[in-house]
């Protein structure tokens, strides 16, 4: 995949060569995208990155291998985000062309480590770095001021049982790091005769390593179960009609054995401190259910406890009405909930569908005590935040329950993206997730991320009870955090460093005073003739 050269200017690429490369980065960055729902090829994960790799190692420049790195990230950005196009339209864009130079740093080691013919020693060093260095980039987009954790390569794997292990070890962070690492061992093989043992080194220590986390990876104790309803009103227009919805769908959950209904994002449409008539319907579901409902309002609060504006809140409402057990949603969606910097990008609202009025954010996170179970809320996009559950968990949370609405994205990968996070939260934690939806996709998985019950889809309204599994036990992400990304960053500190040392021990010693100067040099290298 080496540029063509013009020969009378070495190291000049051919203005179609790059042309040819330029468009080949894009497709071969955006690649990865389909191994995360709704294609779920989660199998092409240990490939997807090789084409864009080979890229990479044949560019002619470091310079040349960065901008192809740049052109990779923004594909690899658009494709996962690009259900966002209809509400940000070009602004998409411009966001994943920002994201995307944090990839340029990434294709530039890429030629330098896998470039030529590496032997063992740097074919060693590239499988330590380069996925460090991709584990970094993910660390950094994952700020919620720059879109928050979404398309984390490692979340890709969210159905595979062995990454599922992996994830309760270190979290989805030691699943992104094995993935990248088993592509550039492929490379390696592909493309390094010198250095093919390592590479076969490399894929066998992850193949190892992730069986043994399967094998003997601590699993959850079984505590019992949970019988909680998840209330999926459907496409509903307006807010009245949508709680309408909520309220006969969970009319028929009367009789069954409940001891938690739970209703979607965004659920009721007005502050139940100034509508008790809202309260008092709520109280009175809860009476004929014989069970707690946990409810999401979405409006305007001037109550004395927090500054007046719009939060989005997971509400606890009983038999005597709003128990007081109250969440407001912390993290909030860039563009959708508030835009960042609003005096400079607050244009964003013209091209597109972002927020007019930036909502409030929460200062802490709450647990809820109910029929028996401590609940751990998250709102909506809160759920891609793994730092989030674990300190509900650490905490004492029993289950986690992620209320969400996607339905501005009901025809796109969003909502399927979105449902499969219960998985990698759930295994990362060691307990149960509930995703609760307005339009779709909900989902249970259990504390291994296992599937529970049926996944109501993006067509459907229902009330769904499922016996969600409880569990006690701490798993080692729990207990020790997000270690894998302390640990990329020490080998990036160490490469950096002993890089520093090296160039430090091959600079010339200054002359001694009185020594003649070394003869100058032309551009072309060649000494010049000493002044007569």
């Amino acid at each position: 995949m080496d540029e063509a050269v013009d020969g009378r200017h070495p190291g000049r690429a051919v203005p179609a060569a790059q042309w040819r490369r330029s468009a080949l980065a894009l497709p071969a960055g955006a690649l990865p995208a389909l191994t995360f729902p709704a294609p779920a090829l989660w199998w092409l994960a240990p490939v997807a990155l090789v084409p864009w790799l080979l890229l990479l190692r044949g560019a002619a420049t470091g310079r040349r291998a960065a901008r192809d790195g740049w052109l990779g990230g923004l594909g690899f950005m658009l494709a996962v985000h690009h259900w966002l196009l209809p509400s940000l339209h070009v602004f998409t864009v411009v966001l994943a062309g920002l994201l995307g130079l944090l990839w340029a740093p990434w294709g530039w080691w890429v030629r330098r480590l896998l470039g030529g013919r590496p032997g063992p020693g740097r074919a060693g060093v590239a499988l330590l770095v380069l996925p460090s260095a991709w584990l970094a980039i993910e660390v950094v987009r994952s700020w919620q001021g720059l879109g928050g954790p979404w398309g984390l390569l490692g979340a890709s794997q969210w159905q595979v049982d062995p990454a599922l292990r992996l994830a309760s070890l270190g979290g989805v962070w030691l699943v992104s790091l094995c993935v990248v690492a088993v592509n550039t061992a492929l490379v390696l093989l592909l493309t390094a005769p010198g250095a093919r043992l390592t590479g076969a080194v490399g894929l066998t220590t992850v193949a190892v390593g992730a069986t043994t986390a399967w094998a003997w990876a601590p699993v959850p104790r079984s505590a019992g179960a949970a019988r909680i309803a998840v209330v999926q009103p459907g496409v509903v227009d307006g807010p009245q009609a949508r709680f309408a919805r909520g309220e006969l769908l969970t009319r028929s959950l009367v009789g069954r054995p409940v001891d938690l209904v739970v209703w979607g994002e965004s659920s009721v449409g007005r502050d139940l401190a100034d509508r008790p008539d809202l309260a008092e319907r709520l109280a009175a579901l809860s009476r004929e259910v014989g069970a707690d409902v946990l409810v999401n309002v979405d409006a305007r609060s001037t109550g004395p406890d927090a500054p007046a504006g719009i939060y989005k809140s997971s509400v606890l409402v009983g038999p005597h009405g709003p128990t007081g057990d109250r969440y407001a949603k912390m993290r909030l969606v860039p563009f959708g909930e508030y835009v960042p910097a609003r005096s400079l990008l607050g244009w964003a609202t013209s091209v597109g569908r972002a927020a007019d009025e930036d909502r409030r954010r929460g200062t802490r996170q709450v647990l809820m005590d109910t029929g028996g179970v401590r609940v751990g809320p998250l709102v909506c996009f809160e759920s891609a935040f793994p730092d989030l559950s674990r300190r509900l968990v650490e905490r004492g949370a029993g289950v986690l329950v992620a209320q969400s609405a996607t339905s501005t994205f009901q025809d796109g990968w969003a909502p399927a993206q979105h449902a499969s996070l219960a998985a990698l939260r759930a295994a990362e934690t060691g307990r149960s997730v509930v995703h609760a939806t307005l339009t779709g996709i909900s989902a249970v998985h259990g504390p291994a991320g296992e599937p529970v019950g049926p996944r109501l889809g993006t067509r459907g309204a229902a009330a769904q009870v499922y016996r969600v599994p409880l569990a006690t036990g701490t798993t080692a992400y729990v207990r020790f955090g997000a270690w894998p990304v302390g640990a990329a960053l020490l080998v990036l500190g160490a490469y950096a460093g002993t890089g520093a040392v090296r160039r430090i021990r091959r600079r010339p010693a200054r002359p001694a005073p009185g020594s003649p100067a070394p003869p100058a040099r032309r551009a072309h290298g060649w000494p010049t003739r000493p002044a007569r």
